[in-house]
């Protein structure tokens, strides 16, 4: 009886091992149990294929500081995601088993406030070989809007020109437009840059700001500056109504005749004194007597040029006058003398 129970286990397990399509021995029941085996659902490890590649990314700034938590993306030459990952402590991410071929990456992520992506960029996989590749993500672009102001009221001006840079390259060229304002972005290289701004052209009427404005950004801040500019100063107009000013004049000039006229007098009229030529009074003659006329044209005598005519007047006055002294007493000499009783001695 118990050998009919044996064979029919035997058999059972021998149609069981049919079924499976496994020859597995089965030990009778009164041997001793074996170790366990593993799992009939355990799948062996997959071992990459000879032919694939891989993709190792190491993400910067350009200060070469790594960028931790930049995130990517991988698709293949179908549009097909095939791999999607962030960079580690060290800012590095691998894409492993890849067939060989061109795929496109994306960098979703710069994994910093302060930094931008790169631009979407093709990557060749070779067989089993990796593709290296270093991203550096630039700082993030500061904004920054420009106001042209009136120094006293304050006014925004329109149709100043600007330029923006650093150090000796010129970033910007801005024009504020009808509301006294301008924009643009600044590219940024660190952190913190230190910015300069020109005036190169004055809206109407107002002069030029020439000295340099400096000013600091940082990477996605927004920076007002603003520029303040004078009046041009402007000189009075003549008054049209004729009203005498302050300014003197120049006196007219008069022709060789005495009239106003545009020719200066000639050199016969000039301020010298002319030499008086008329005849000298006779002896005897009144000292009353008035002086000649002076010509038309001359100027008139100051005093000082007639010295000359009083001296030698004078002089013929003089004599004039000792000759009728003498002559007084010849006649007085030749009369006889006439006694108290009108005879004579």
């Amino acid at each position: 009886m118990h050998a009919r129970i044996v064979r029919g286990a035997v058999r059972s397990a021998a149609l069981a091992a049919a079924a499976v399509g496994t020859l597995t021995w089965a030990p009778a029941a009164t041997a001793q149990p074996s170790e366990p085996t593993p799992s009939s659902t355990t799948l062996p490890l997959q071992t990459p294929a000879a032919g694939d590649g891989s993709v190792a990314i190491t993400t910067n700034d350009v200060a070469g500081e790594a960028l931790a938590g930049a995130g990517y993306l991988l698709l293949d030459a179908t549009g097909q995601e095939v791999g999607r990952g962030k960079a580690d402590a060290q800012g590095k991410v691998l894409f492993d088993e890849l067939a060989p071929g061109v795929y496109r990456l994306k960098e979703t992520s710069s994994g910093s406030p302060l930094h931008d992506v790169v631009a979407d960029q093709d990557v060749i996989v070779t067989p089993g070989a990796t593709t290296r590749l270093t991203i550096t993500d630039p700082f993030k672009a500061a904004t920054l809007l420009l106001q042209v102001k009136d120094e006293k009221t304050g006014k925004l001006l329109p149709g100043a020109t600007v330029n923006v840079g650093n150090g000796d390259k010129t970033l910007l060229v801005l024009t504020t437009g009808p509301t006294g304002t301008a924009g643009g972005e600044l590219p940024m290289t660190s952190r913190s840059t230190t910015f300069w701004i020109r005036q190169i052209k004055a809206p109407a009427g107002y002069d030029t700001y020439k000295s340099p404005k400096a000013f600091t950004a940082g990477p996605g801040a927004l920076v007002t500056v603003t520029v303040t500019t004078a009046k041009t100063a402007t000189v009075p107009k003549p008054d049209p109504s004729g009203k005498p000013t302050d300014e003197p004049t120049a006196a007219p000039s008069t022709t060789s005749d005495g009239a106003p006229g545009g020719s200066t007098t000639s050199p016969a009229h000039s301020s010298t004194p002319a030499v008086d030529s008329s005849p000298a009074p006779a002896a005897g003659a009144s000292n009353s007597a008035a002086p000649s006329v002076a010509p038309a044209g001359s100027l008139a005598h100051t005093g000082a040029g007639g010295t000359a005519w009083v001296l030698s007047t004078g002089g013929l006055l003089v004599a004039a006058g000792g000759g009728a002294f003498l002559g007084a007493r010849r006649r007085r000499t030749a009369e006889p003398e006439q006694d108290n009783d009108g005879e004579s001695s």
